[in-house]
């Protein structure tokens, strides 16, 4: 099998990876890059479990070739913390038990800081639209939408 030689940036951090014409950019950050953060919920594009930002676009990365990642940036979850300080929609997902077995938690956290760096104040509406996208079987979603809210207005205080 042909493998291709792809330069990136991933939270920040140039990386180099091989791999191969069907492999996914999800299957190559856990793989290949041993970031196993973002998860694969369905592997169809249906569930946002395996979200990822793209060059700032919010993506399923099931759903896109791991070549697309070539001069690419990319931000997963593992880069959302900066250190041991985690980021204010982490702690607000904590503060409001907004999660529960974790599998969509990463890919709703990235949906949700894409959400807020495009519209820093979103309604009730925006956000459950913003992350519509994005199922979770577990908790329902008052309290995801309460943490999203939350961490905005944190946001925006500074």
């Amino acid at each position: 099998m042909v493998k291709h030689h792809v330069t990136t940036t991933v939270n920040g951090d140039a990386v180099e990876f091989l791999c191969e014409t069907h492999q996914t950019l999800l299957e190559v950050l856990r793989d290949e890059l041993r970031l196993t953060g973002t998860k694969e919920g369905c592997g169809t594009g249906d569930c946002g479990a395996c979200s990822v930002t793209l060059d700032g676009r919010l993506v399923c990365s099931c759903l896109v070739p791991g070549v697309e990642a070539q001069g690419k940036s990319i931000q997963t979850i593992e880069g959302m913390a900066v250190g041991e300080n985690l980021h204010v929609l982490q702690r607000k997902f904590l503060e409001h038990a907004a999660l529960q077995c974790g599998i969509c938690t990463p890919g709703i956290l990235i949906a949700a800081r894409s959400l807020l760096e495009r519209n820093p104040d979103p309604s009730e509406e925006e956000v459950r639209y913003g992350l519509a996208g994005n199922l979770c079987r577990c908790t329902g979603y008052h309290k995801i939408v309460d943490a999203v809210l939350d961490a905005a207005r944190e946001m925006r205080r500074g």
